[in-house]
């Protein structure tokens, strides 16, 4: 193993004084090793640090010297001495290994869904737990008490470290579930004009039936059941489904204020470094009105993203006008509000059964009225009050 460190030379002399060279490589007290003769040709292997001696006892006995260095580790880091950049490098990856193995590079938060992540890491932040922190000297122990003191809805927190990665792991306090009271005595109405199509009554009294057509107010379930002349309040509980319609009204301008872009925008770059922004190209201005759009690109290590990240930022000025719009244009933005409508307001178990559109054109806007005839839930339930 020591032959495979240490630099090793093979050494090969002849000459008509050669057996006064050897005489003068052993009474020097020269480490040789693997030596023989053959042909009148000298064999050894020598150390490197003695090959100068060598040489001056090979010229002094007139004997030729040949020598051939041997594949060691000396000889391999001999090779690369004069690669500075190579060195530089080497040392450079060194000393980044040893900062990220002691440095916050990510900081996961786990178990948290009406917590928001963002509460959590800015209390985090506040106590020294971030990206780019140290972590000698963090003690986890405080953090995790004060934690739950700092963030509302945290019940209990656990922070530990894994490598540069530091895992929150939190349980959210579990709210008390709010008593619904359904001792309240009430009616079943009809929230709408409607034709009954189902009924299903878990508490109270029926009134209608299906087919049956009801106006807005009348009362499907009865709260108030007399038996015998005894009268008995309940908290009616149903499910009474109905056709009815309905009618909406929507509306586009000719004529709207809108922002528009004006063909200028600017681009910027900036380096985010652990938190810190280094711009990396100027002159990009902010407009009064624009959009932007930004791009990030993280860089990462073994699939880790590190806290280094190149943002790019793109900005469109846009300037608000009059934009005159035709026809067609003006349908489409109301068969956008009408798909927008339906969405948010007729979603559920609401059926759409038909629509019907009626267009009406005015002079400065388009006019569309839609009559649903939609299929769902037509009870609301009303107190009944006693005196």
């Amino acid at each position: 193993m020591t032959g495979r460190i240490r630099g090793r030379v093979l050494l090969r002399a002849k000459g008509r004084e050669l057996y006064s060279f050897i005489n003068m490589l052993h009474a020097g007290r020269i480490g040789c090793s693997g030596q023989y003769c053959r042909r009148d040709c000298f064999h050894a292997e020598v150390r490197r640090s003695d090959l100068p001696k060598i040489r001056e006892m090979a010229q002094e006995c007139g004997v030729e010297l040949e020598t051939l260095e041997r594949r060691t580790v000396s000889a391999w880091l001999r090779s690369y001495r004069r690669r500075i950049g190579l060195i530089i490098g080497a040392l450079i990856v060194l000393a980044g290994s040893v900062y990220f193995s002691n440095v916050i590079v990510t900081v996961e938060v786990q178990g948290n869904s009406a917590v928001a992540e963002e509460d959590i890491l800015a209390a985090l932040g506040q106590l020294g737990v971030k990206r780019g922190a140290m972590m000698y000297g963090i003690n986890f122990v405080y953090v995790e008490n004060e934690l739950r003191l700092m963030v509302d809805g945290i019940s209990w927190a656990g922070v530990h470290c894994t490598g540069n990665r530091v895992v929150v792991e939190v349980t959210e306090t579990v709210p008390k579930p709010e008593g619904e009271s359904t001792r309240i005595p009430c009616n079943i109405v009809a929230a709408e004009d409607a034709r009954i199509t189902y009924t299903s009554v878990y508490d109270g009294l029926l009134m209608r039936k299906v087919g049956d057509y009801v106006p807005a107010g009348s009362v499907l379930v009865s709260g108030v059941t007399d038996d015998s002349g005894h009268i008995t309040l309940h908290h009616a509980m149903g499910k009474i489904r109905g056709e009815f319609e309905r009618t909406v009204t929507f509306t586009a301008e000719t004529g709207q204020l809108r922002y528009v872009p004006t063909g200028r925008s600017s681009d910027s770059r900036r380096l985010i470094l652990f938190g810190l922004e280094v711009p990396l190209s100027f002159g990009g201005r902010d407009y009064a009105a624009e959009t932007v759009a930004e791009s990030t690109g993280a860089l990462r290590f073994f699939g880790r993203e590190l806290p280094v990240a190149v943002v790019s930022r793109h900005c469109a000025e846009t300037a608000l006008l009059r934009v005159e719009f035709s026809r067609e244009e003006l349908r489409d933005i109301l068969t956008q509000k009408i798909y927008l409508y339906e969405k948010n307001f007729l979603a559920g178990d609401t059926v759409i059964i038909s629509r019907d559109i009626a267009e009406e054109e005015k002079e400065s806007s388009l006019v569309y009225t839609v009559t649903y005839t939609l299929e769902g839930d037509i009870g609301e339930q009303r107190e009944i009050f006693i005196k």
